[in-house]
């Protein structure tokens, strides 16, 4: 399959790379570098996304506006916003690709993660290519606290779990600030409207939803998983400050 060749097998690869080179073997401290280097290498693409979402975000009292004044009649209203995106230079499906990229990688790693994990933390050597060297058995211990390869199990919970539930938390936590960030700052909908409201509704719902369907992958895959979403989420917590910084 050509996404296999293109990306899950360079993914797991460079996971192994980095556990081979590092001076203490540690799984978790192999997926932080990864996340960090694979996030480097979908800056470009990231920063489309937000500079997109956020354009959008600034074009929204206009667009409420357009919708107010022209809300008995629908024909005019798409013509004005085309009109609107036009004279602004926006493309509002600009920020699809870079989403479907970065979908994209988050669904190798979370293969590479589970495959991993699965195989009872043993590496699979069919995976690597011919010059890797295969560490065999990997340390799953996150600075010897977190099992990687751990799933909560609340009928037998115990205080080593405690760390892990933490995690957890903090990954949902750092998505609820990332969706919160590239919501941005919404303009209350015209009285009356109520696809404005509709939306807002929904606007709402996902800074939670997000947040929630972190907390449930995180409790029911492994605990790296959850370290690649902090670390993946913290890091577009950072990039989306510098780039609403440089904005300013």
């Amino acid at each position: 399959m050509l996404l296999n060749a293109l990306v899950y097998k360079p993914i797991y690869n460079l996971l192994i790379l980095i556990y081979n080179f590092l001076p203490l073997a540690d799984f978790g401290v192999a997926i932080i570098l990864l996340t960090v280097l694979i996030k480097l290498v979908l800056v470009p693409v990231s920063r489309k996304q937000i500079e997109s979402q956020k354009k959008m975000n600034e074009l929204q009292p206009k667009i409420k506006e357009i919708q107010a004044k022209y809300k008995n009649d629908k024909q005019k209203q798409s013509q004005m916003i085309m009109q609107l995106y036009k004279d602004t230079k926006t493309n509002p499906f600009s920020g699809c690709l870079p989403m479907v990229v970065q979908l994209v990688f988050l669904i190798a790693i979370y293969r590479v993660l589970i495959n991993i994990s699965q195989a009872g933390l043993a590496v699979d050597g069919a995976g690597l290519y011919a010059f890797m060297h295969n560490p065999g058995k990997i340390n799953h211990l996150f600075f010897g606290i977190i099992d990687m390869s751990s799933i909560i199990n609340f009928n037998q919970f115990t205080v080593r779990e405690i760390p892990q539930l933490v995690l957890i938390m903090l990954a949902a936590g750092s998505q609820y600030i990332q969706t919160k960030m590239m919501m941005g700052k919404k303009a209350p909908a015209p009285v009356g409207d109520k696809k404005a409201d509709f939306a807002q509704a929904m606007s709402k719902q996902m800074l939670f939803l997000g947040p929630l369907l972190t907390l449930f992958i995180g409790l029911k895959f492994p605990a790296g998983l959850s370290l690649y979403w902090l670390v993946s989420t913290g890091f577009m917590i950072a990039q989306q400050y510098w780039v609403d910084k440089k904005s300013c």
